[in-house]
């Protein structure tokens, strides 16, 4: 097989049930993309028989690739490492419930190709459609401003499970963020702000999935990443 033009990788933690619907919709899904790609399940450190199923497909069809990780790297170290060992010139992600509607997946993968360096859902858009609990949508709306306000943000929305990037001007972006762990999305995406690069928002169509919940520790802990982040590009300068 030639190298692949998209690799979509998909971060897995104990989401066998996920797993299960996931990976077929998402071959018929990026068939709908590209001719040539491969889907990279990052499993990181599950116990629920996760890495085991993706095993078992993967020997069935050759365009499903696992990544295991016996110990918990968190959310962003899985994905860095997956889109580090990527040869294909345009990568994505997207979460395991498949919150957000496959059908947008060729619109992003797309604004890749016509130029952008990074293209990411939206479900903050005046024209997004959205189903989810008052509580949510309510911590997401005062966390995306606060990331407008300190960060200078252009974009509604930082941390929708859904986006695509140009690997080559990618990897000098993920060489330096630092969150292991949620805060990855929001750090890619105002680093490559930061840095210039063209970045599309694109509304989606997105329905929340089960046992998706915000702790107050969360809502602390992405509020302090913020401003680490601040210190990081404006004080600090690495």
């Amino acid at each position: 097989m030639h190298d692949p033009e998209l690799t979509a990788v998909l971060p897995v933690f104990n989401d066998l049930a996920a797993l299960r619907t996931a990976i077929p919709i998402s071959l018929e899904t990026l068939e709908e993309c590209s001719d040539r790609f491969e889907l990279v399940v990052a499993e990181d450190g599950s116990t629920d028989g996760s890495a085991e199923f993706v095993r078992e497909y993967e020997g069935r069809d050759s365009r499903v690739r696992l990544f295991h990780s016996d110990e918990r790297l968190g959310r962003g170290r899985a994905l860095n490492r997956a889109f580090r060992a990527s040869k294909a010139p345009i990568v994505c992600y997207y979460d395991v419930d498949l919150a957000t509607d496959m059908r947008h997946l060729s619109e992003l993968v797309g604004a890749i190709r016509d130029g952008a360096a990074i293209a990411t859902g939206s479900r903050l858009m005046p024209s997004s459609q959205i189903v989810r609990s008052g509580g949510r949508e309510f911590a997401s709306r005062g966390y995306n401003l606060l990331v407008r306000s300190v960060l200078g943000s252009r974009l509604y929305d930082h941390q929708c499970g859904f986006k695509a990037f140009d690997r080559d001007r990618l990897l000098p972006i993920i060489d330096q963020v630092r969150s292991p762990h949620w805060f990855w999305d929001t750090e890619v995406l105002v680093r490559g702000q930061h840095a210039g690069y063209p970045v599309l928002e694109i509304p989606v169509r997105w329905t929340e999935g089960p046992g998706t919940t915000v702790r107050p520790k969360d809502v602390i802990e992405m509020g302090s990443a913020v401003f680490r982040l601040w210190w990081q590009l404006h004080v600090a300068k690495d």
